[in-house]
């Protein structure tokens, strides 16, 4: 077998298997709305069965009209009966058509907003570990497309079974003169759907491979437009190398689908004139019997049209059908993302966090290697954090440290090893719980664009509207400052993304996310290096106020600089994913290890 006939064979296979992903879909429609999907049901079977009335009562007006002219009667009464109701079904129809538009309009916003909204309850549920997997990210980038792109289908499964309701309705009247015509045009036609269908796959497959390139050119237009990127882009005159290479892909992109749509286009074409040559073929042969006395022309008229309808829509069934078998595949891709269940999760019957936090962390022979890689971030870490204790993590970057907080907060899991809260594996307590109580602002912290009051409202949502309390964590972090000045106040629009935001310095974005930590009125505080972007003077401010807040609490601080961090009450070097040494900041000096190395080569910056 040729490997273009083994791939074809291997489509049909994923076609056929990707149909079990549309029940759980038609579930998720119904659950949306049922009163419009049972709505949508009920007009689509009435319009079904509307062609073969309205083709019957064709025929018996026009065995009238020919049966009145032919023996020269009186003008027949019933035609007006029988226009009434070719006139009240072509009513009818057109009723039913507004209405089964309205309702699937109804349904698509309904699923749309449905399955986007699983979506994102799912991908909180996710651990952090797969927002850091770049193959993890194109599934979930094609499972927001299907929010979307995805809402077709359920107007293809609604014109299915209503093209499979007109077909039989047809097919009924044609196979009762002629089982063998029928034959004829389902023969005729199967190979337009094959063609069809094979070329429906290669297009799946394209946009499938085609992901990662889209996202490429994703974020080439970010960073050719951003005003993030406007600074550099202009300084080192990056605009004309990042059109280039957009230019470039696109190109890519569109060779490729031009070249997939020219060769559909010449076998679409020849496919479809075999089609046309089965159904003329059964016309001729009705004409025939029709010319030689066996066929009145009201017969001639329902069966010509039963037979257009019948090939009709036994083309638009077979390519309905191979479009939401294609659909179905792209559908895996929604219903994978689904199946993905996080690895840290609270066991059953876990334990509420303890509050208050007597003892404290306790790190026992720690190691950690991020999935996919083999290079040791922690190795056989052992390690205290003492309640109400404040400490410092240094050393050079890549030496754990982010690594150090993040399990503490459980957004990882120790490869090796146990962290303890008094005494206690984190895994049996709550996750939810257990991160309630820890409160971290990372280097690359969010800027929400979104009010002041939700700026710092996110670090307790449930205390969103609980001004005074908003206030107070403003204050603790000099955000009140700019508060105070905003012409909206807590209702200010922060970002330029949104009509009316403000955009705000470095310097004013970090005391908003100061300020959800303080919101959080968390046992244990994590300043993850979030002011890497202030200046000597004001990192030094922040740090100090945050010790004077934290003197009741414990506090893990991340800075490179050492004027800083010698205000804790410990300072642990971190190097070759090892503690190479701990203490205070005078004992490490005095001892002229690693980290008076490092304060010495600081400090002589000052000089």
């Amino acid at each position: 077998m040729s490997e273009t006939a083994e791939t074809e064979k291997k489509g049909w296979r994923e076609r056929l298997a990707a149909l079990k992903n549309i029940p759980p879909v038609l579930k998720l429609v119904w659950q949306s709305s049922p009163a419009l999907t049972g709505t949508a049901l009920a007009c689509r079977v009435l319009i079904a069965l509307v062609p073969v009335g309205a083709l019957w009562v064709g025929k018996m007006i026009i065995d009238t009209v020919v049966g009145t002219l032919k023996n020269g009667g009186a003008f027949p009464q019933q035609i007006w009966l029988l226009l009434g109701a070719e006139f009240a079904l072509t009513g009818i129809a057109s009723i039913l058509n507004r209405a089964s538009d309205y309702a699937n309009a109804r349904i698509a916003d309904q699923f749309t907003r449905e399955v986007s909204l699983r979506i994102m309850r799912h991908a909180a549920k996710l651990d952090l570990a797969s927002f850091e997997d770049p193959v993890f990210y194109d599934k979930l980038e094609r499972a927001r497309v299907q929010a979307t792109d995805r809402v077709g289908l359920l107007s293809a499964l609604g014109q299915l079974m209503q093209q499979v309701i007109t077909l039989i309705s047809l097919a009924v009247g044609v196979i009762i003169f002629s089982p063998v015509i029928f034959l004829l045009l389902l023969v005729t036609v199967v190979p337009a759907f094959l063609g069809e269908s094979h070329f429906a796959f290669l297009g799946y497959t394209l946009a499938y491979s085609l992901t990662p390139l889209r996202r490429e050119l994703d974020y080439l237009r970010v960073l050719g437009t951003s005003k993030e990127s406007a600074k550099e882009v202009k300084v080192f005159g990056l605009g004309e190398y990042l059109r280039q290479r957009f230019d470039s892909i696109q190109g890519e992109l569109i060779t490729r689908n031009r070249r997939l749509q020219k060769k559909r286009l010449w076998v679409g074409a020849l496919l479809a004139l075999v089609s046309s040559a089965g159904y003329y073929g059964a016309y001729a042969y009705l004409v025939f019997r029709t010319l030689s006395g066996h066929l009145s022309v009201g017969d001639l008229t329902f069966l010509a049209g039963a037979l257009m309808g019948c090939s009709s829509q036994l083309q638009q069934i077979f390519s309905t059908f191979t479009g939401i078998a294609d659909q179905a595949l792209f559908l895996t891709d929604l219903l994978t993302f689904f199946a993905v269940k996080p690895k840290i999760r609270s066991k059953p019957n876990a334990l509420p966090a303890p509050r208050p936090i007597r003892e404290g962390f306790e790190f026992r022979k720690v190691c950690f290697e991020y999935p996919g890689t083999k290079r040791i971030i922690l190795n056989n870490v052992n390690f205290r954090l003492n309640q109400g204790e404040r400490i410092a993590l240094v050393g050079a970057n890549g030496q754990g440290k982010t690594t150090f907080v993040k399990l503490m907060a459980r957004l990882y899991e120790p490869t090796s090893g146990r962290i303890l809260l008094d005494g206690v594996d984190l895994r049996d307590y709550k996750l939810e719980d257990l991160q309630r109580e820890i409160g971290v602002i990372f280097q690359d912290f969010m800027r929400y664009d979104m009010t002041a009051r939700e700026n710092i409202g996110v670090g307790r949502i449930d205390q969103l509207k609980n001004e005074p309390q908003l206030r107070a964590a403003a204050e603790k972090s000099k955000a009140i400052e700019l508060i105070d000045r905003f012409p909206d106040g807590l209702e200010q629009m922060l970002g330029r993304r949104f009509e009316g935001g403000l955009d705000l310095s470095g310097g004013e974005w970090q005391k908003f996310a100061l300020a959800r930590a303080y919101m959080r009125d968390a046992q244990v505080l994590i300043l993850d290096e979030p002011t890497a972007a202030l200046d000597a003077m004001a990192e030094y401010e922040v740090f100090r106020r945050f010790a004077e807040l934290t003197s009741d609490r414990m506090a893990v601080m991340i800075s490179h600089r050492f004027s800083t961090v010698r205000m804790t009450d410990r300072i642990v070097v971190l190097e070759d994913g090892t503690i190479r040494e701990q203490g205070t900041h005078d004992q490490l000096v005095a001892r002229g290890g690693r980290y008076a190395e490092m304060f010495e080569l600081q400090a002589a910056n000052y000089r």
